[in-house]
């Protein structure tokens, strides 16, 4: 029976989501193919083993473990006697970290020196697709239309603010969408739509982060594919995301049950089509391998179709649309969950037959 870390938790604001995230995996993996062994990261960043039986909330009371960054070595030792006997081995890790240290190229940095095999991109498409600014310059180059917007530093807010604000103003205009670069389930986001807002709201960003997006506000339908795949990806049905309030905010995300996930999304078929071929170009082009979820604005006005984000660990929870984008697409929750896996070994089994030392 294969031993599958699932890692979940985190030293991030989306800490929370991730644990959720964490006990909707657990309940639909496959217990015939997978012993499941729960690594929860506290808020510290100290990494916890799940005792049996445990929920991923309890896991994060379990005893402190460690994973050595070293080639080879798949085992978890006690924090407190790393030289004792190993308390977990590891065949494959499925991490479900959300924001900082998790999405973003540091965790799989560390996957990829012990050579674990574990689901999602490696480590130079988690951090592209992490980080807003870099995924839009790339896809503008691809060829794939992306809201207008501007990027600048919290060193450039702090020195310089007010030109900043009023630089905005005049190339981007109001509304705007103020949001940090590198964070996921909207936290941090603004919606400002009057000029005195906006000062306070780059503040608010860059609480967050060193890069604050500026982002023209469209008015738009949010639409969302959902990817699966390596070399040879698919692309999931469109769904519609209308929440109630003015954006898809955490709240919304979270805990607002008022959100509609509407699952076909009624838009024409040709619109459909165009989201596909964008989520799979954008997919191979940011390096993604196993999932994403590519998020879309479908301008009300004119039908425009803009690339508006790519997430490479999007959430697994009960009302996570990449799940329920693939249920309804004929993959069920369990079946996506093997594919995600054997992806992973996959990509393990393609990295492990390069050379890595010089030809004698």
């Amino acid at each position: 029976m294969m031993k599958l870390g699932l890692l979940f938790g985190g030293r991030s604001v989306e800490h929370e989501v991730s644990v959720t995230s964490a006990t909707s995996i657990l309940a639909a993996l496959d217990r015939e193919r997978f012993e499941v062994l729960l690594i929860g990261v506290d808020p510290q960043g100290r990494w916890h083993l799940g005792r049996e039986g445990d929920t991923p909330a309890q896991a994060l009371q379990g005893p402190e473990v460690v994973l050595p960054p070293t080639h080879g070595s798949r085992e978890l030792l006690g924090a407190s006697d790393p030289s004792g006997i190993p308390l977990a081995s590891l065949d494959v890790i499925f991490p479900i970290i959300h924001g900082a240290g998790g999405e973003d190229g540091r965790l799989q940095g560390l996957l990829d020196l012990t050579g674990i095999p574990y689901v999602g991109s490696g480590v130079l498409g988690s951090s592209i697709q992490m980080d807003k600014d870099i995924t839009k310059q790339l896809l503008r180059t691809g060829g794939i239309p992306v809201v207008p917007w501007h990027c600048v530093s919290s060193w450039e807010l702090a020195s310089r603010g007010e030109e900043i604000a009023q630089l905005a103003l005049k190339e981007l205009g109001l509304p705007l969408f103020i949001k940090p670069s590198n964070l996921g389930s909207s936290v941090g986001i603004s919606l400002v739509e009057n000029q005195a807002d906006l000062l306070p709201a780059l503040h608010e960003a860059a609480r967050f982060d060193e890069k604050i997006l500026i982002e023209q506000a469209v008015d738009a339908r949010e639409v969302e594919v959902a990817v699966l795949g390596g070399y040879q990806a698919e692309a999931s049905m469109p769904g519609e995301i209308r929440p109630k309030s003015r954006f898809y905010d955490y709240e919304s995300k979270y805990q607002d049950d008022s959100t509609e996930l509407l699952i076909p999304a009624p838009i024409s078929e040709k619109e459909a089509e165009q989201a596909q071929a964008y989520a799979l170009s954008a997919f191979r082009l940011l390096e993604g391998w196993g999932l994403a979820r590519v998020d879309f604005f479908l301008e009300r006005e004119t039908g425009k179709l803009l690339l508006n984000e790519v997430n490479s660990l999007p959430g697994f929870t009960k009302v996570s649309m990449y799940p329920q984008l693939w249920e309804a697409s004929g993959l069920p929750y369990p079946a996506l969950l093997n594919r995600l896996v054997d992806l992973a070994l996959e990509r393990a089994e393609i990295r492990a037959q390069l050379q890595v030392q010089r030809p004698s």
